[in-house]
């Protein structure tokens, strides 16, 4: 590796010194020098500057040149800088480097440093040696100088720019001194090597400089250059003028405004910065009933601001602290509206469906209005997404004429979110509570927590834990703050939580909670919502009037069914916005049209149906089963076949679980043991080879639940009987037979009923469930309850 620099650097006297050279004439140009290639730009022969190179591998070369009677060696550039010189390649030498005299050598640090005076042009013609210290021999080619008005005019223009260039960059005056002393002005060569060695160019174009030999074209080389630095070093020295007048402009304005605060101040005009702070804050405080703790902390911090200088870090720290202290709406509470009927218009109003859901909501806020208040309750909403658990928990707020604030803790990994920072980290906040309390501006909101299932957990902490201490009511009377330092009372705050399952919600947090669950809809219900709600919605989203486009019902049920069959109706508002869409194309070509969207029209519109009407597989061994999943409740058909007799065998397929796998084993197993009883042949599964497969392979399925509709398939096979059809079943087996209960009724129910199937077959344990769900959901369904799979079976077989 080697380096330049502009600047020579001191050579220590008691630093080992190398043989200095005569002066050497150009009629004893040596033809054999030694070489060594530099790396950041282009050595030229106008130039006298000091060279740093590593003494590994150049010190047995700079010794060798030092004992030659002529003290001259070459320098070569190379664009890529290299480490040893295993890693350099002779071959990557441009055609031209420049000979050069060494003056005072020393060496230092493992660097050797010595002066270099450019001599003259060279060109390799052969190499003696390819191993450092490199030997080669050269040529020296003759510039050829025309004696014409062109060069002259060039050499003229190049002396003017370099005294442009001098006035913007005083730098450059020292190394015009040294060439003013060695060469005539009249000498364009040098003029011309020297005006390139001024410039900031990359060493690639210099070295294209050095490259070209003959006068004319290197002055025509040299010159846009050099006028590219000028303008350049101009441009820097208006920049910096204008930033100078910007800064005198400012200090200016400082020095003006610190006069006018001082006279106002003297005169009582005014206030300084402190005394104004420290009264906007106790301002905030005034008529507000403070904890005695939480009065005395605040009084000790103003007292400190008023010590501090506004222009230390601690003033902010300080300043910043009582903003947030102070801003906390401290003993200020809304006044709760508890009227019942109100309540009930405002969720039929934004909800239409979930009666249960309602009837639960009313009771709880029935025993606020007979207690005379709400405090110290938490309400979990669990749905599948797009049931609308948010927008209830806006509901109840305006039902109780409450502030809604509303932070999604999907993802958090941070418990300093919920309890805030410490003050000793840069940039500390206060936690989202006292967030959501600084902005409603009293302290009993309504505060929803979305997506609580999805909180994750990290080297930061574990927020679901910090949760426990917000959320239960026992303890957040005194919720305390890190940020603060001071207690809250938190207790009459309504906390309205939101998740899509409750597996993933630790066990001391849900326990801390009164969960309402939320399921899907079935279709009359999404039909009512599509009408009530979404259709108004969108058309108003996109500005479209009543009268000019409306879509007919069976189009609704239509898109329900074979677009939005999804649990919630979010998928169902997103395709009505999108026919609207294509509507209002037709409406712009023809401002005069009223738009109708009628069934056949959605092919049209939205493609081909995404969903298909399923017919439920029937047959030997085929029996539907009921799911239930995040995203609802669905059907789950089972099938069983016998591939040979060769052997005994059991076979699974369609990405199953642990669970059912387990599940899977017990059914095979109790069937096998059972064959007899249920009238089938003893010895089948001796000799059969089984394969049971659980339909769409891609979706990954779990639970206990497909117990009995297993067991239902592999003795179906057995007996070689089709089961009764139209009939679905959910429950879980043991090795006994008794069936077990399960959870997802409401779900599974409406899965069914939207596969339009009517005949149940539910555990006994479950029969309390059933007999709560709303009687639009139950009616017309004939529903069994099995307490042993020998129920199962009366049903099926008959």
């Amino acid at each position: 590796m080697t380096d330049q620099d502009h600047t020579p650097e001191i050579v220590e006297e008691d630093a080992p010194r190398y043989p200095r050279g005569l002066t050497l004439h150009a009629q004893t140009l040596p033809e054999r020098i030694y070489v060594i290639p530099i790396h950041n730009r282009p050595f030229f022969p106008a130039q006298v500057l000091p060279v740093i190179v590593n003494e590994d591998p150049w010190a047995e070369t700079l010794e060798r040149v030092a004992n030659t009677d002529h003290k001259c060696l070459a320098l070569f550039y190379v664009d890529t800088p290299f480490t040893d010189a295993a890693s350099f390649d002779p071959d990557s030498l441009p055609q031209h480097g420049t000979l050069v005299r060494i003056h005072h050598a020393s060496r230092e640090g493992g660097k050797l440093q010595f002066v270099a005076q450019g001599l003259s042009r060279v060109r390799i013609s052969g190499w003696l040696s390819r191993k450092p210290p490199y030997l080669v021999e050269v040529t020296y080619p003759h510039t050829t100088i025309e004696d014409s008005d062109e060069v002259k005019a060039y050499g003229m223009a190049l002396i003017n720019a370099i005294k442009e260039l001098l006035p913007l960059n005083p730098l450059y005056s020292e190394e015009l001194k040294n060439y003013l002393n060695r060469f005539s002005p009249n000498d364009p060569s040098p003029l011309t090597d020297f005006a390139a060695a001024l410039t900031t160019a990359p060493g690639a174009e210099l070295q294209e400089v050095l490259d070209t030999v003959p006068m004319l074209k290197r002055m025509e080389k040299v010159l846009p250059l050099l006028r590219k630095e000028v303008e350049v070093a101009r441009l820097q020295n208006e920049l910096a003028a204008e930033v100078n007048r910007k800064i005198g402009e400012h200090q200016r304005q400082f020095f003006l405004k610190e006069q006018l605060k001082i006279i106002q101040q003297e005169l009582g005009i005014t206030k300084d910065d402190k005394s104004a702070d420290a009264d906007e804050f106790r301002a905030r405080l005034e008529g507000k009933p403070l904890p005695p703790q939480a009065q005395k902390r605040i009084d000790e911090e103003l007292n400190k601001l008023s010590i501090l200088e506004t222009g230390s870090p601690e003033y902010a720290v300080t300043r910043n602290y009582l903003d947030w202290a102070t801003s906390v709406p401290w003993g200020v509470y809304g006044e709760d509206r508890l009227d019942l009927d109100y309540a009930h218009k405002v969720l039929d109003k934004h909800h239409a469906g979930l009666e249960d859901v309602k009837d639960r909501i009313i009771e709880f806020l029935a025993v606020g209005a007979f207690k005379g208040e709400i405090a110290g309750s938490i309400l979990l909403l669990v749905g599948p997404p797009g049931v609308g658990k948010t927008s209830i928990g806006k509901s109840i707020a305006e039902s109780l004429g409450r502030p809604f604030y509303r932070f999604s803790v999907g993802g958090m990994r941070d418990e300093a979110e919920i309890k805030g920072h410490r003050r000793t980290y840069i940039g500390a906040l206060p936690g989202k509570l006292v967030q959501a309390l600084k902005e409603v501006e009293v302290m009993n909101p309504v505060i929803m927590l979305d997506e609580i299932d999805k909180m994750g957990a990290s080297y930061q902490g574990d927020p679901a834990s910090a949760l426990l201490e917000t959320l239960d009511p026992e303890q957040n009377v005194e919720f305390l703050d890190h940020y603060l330092d001071l207690r809250l009372d938190l207790s009459k705050v309504l906390f309205v939580c939101t998740a899509n399952t409750l597996d993933s919600i630790p066990g001391p947090l849900l326990d801390r909670m009164e969960v309402i669950r939320l399921s899907g809809y079935i279709a009359e219900e999404k039909l009512a919502i599509a009408k009530r709600h979404l259709w108004p919605k969108q058309l108003a989203k996109a500005g479209v009037p009543k009268n000019r486009l409306s879509i007919s019902d069976a189009a609704l049920r239509a898109l329900i069914e074979g677009y939005a069959r999804e649990a919630g109706v979010r998928q169902l508002e997103k395709q009505i916005g999108k026919l609207i869409r294509k509507a209002v194309i037709q409406l712009l070509k023809d401002p005069e049209a009223k738009v109708r969207i009628g069934a056949k029209d959605l092919e049209r519109y939205l493609g081909m149906p995404v969903f298909r009407t399923e017919q439920l597989i029937s047959g030997v061994g085929v029996v539907t089963g009921l799911a239930w999943t995040s995203m609802g409740g669905a059907t789950l058909p089972i099938e069983a076949t016998r591939i040979h007799t060769l052997n005994r065998g059991f076979k699974l397929t369609g990405q199953l679980g642990e669970v059912m796998k387990e599940s899977a084993e017990i059914a095979y197993s109790y069937v096998s043991s059972h064959l007899k009883q249920f009238k089938g042949d003893p010895s089948f599964f001796d000799q059969a080879f089984v394969h049971l497969h659980v339909p769409e392979g891609a979706t990954p399925k779990d639970g206990p639940s497909a117990g009995i509709t297993m067991a239902s398939a592999l003795l179906s096979l057995a007996r070689n009987q089709a089961p009764k059809k139209g009939v679905a079943m959910t429950g879980e087996l043991t090795l006994t037979g008794q069936v077990l209960a399960i959870g997802g009724v409401r779900e599974k129910v409406i899965a069914a009923r939207r596969q339009k199937i009517h005949e149940l077959i539910l555990p006994e344990a479950n029969r309390g469930d059933f007999q709560e769900l709303p009687e639009h959901l139950k009616e017309g369904l004939t529903v069994h309850f099995a307490r042993r799979f020998a129920d199962v079976v009366k049903v099926l077989f008959d």
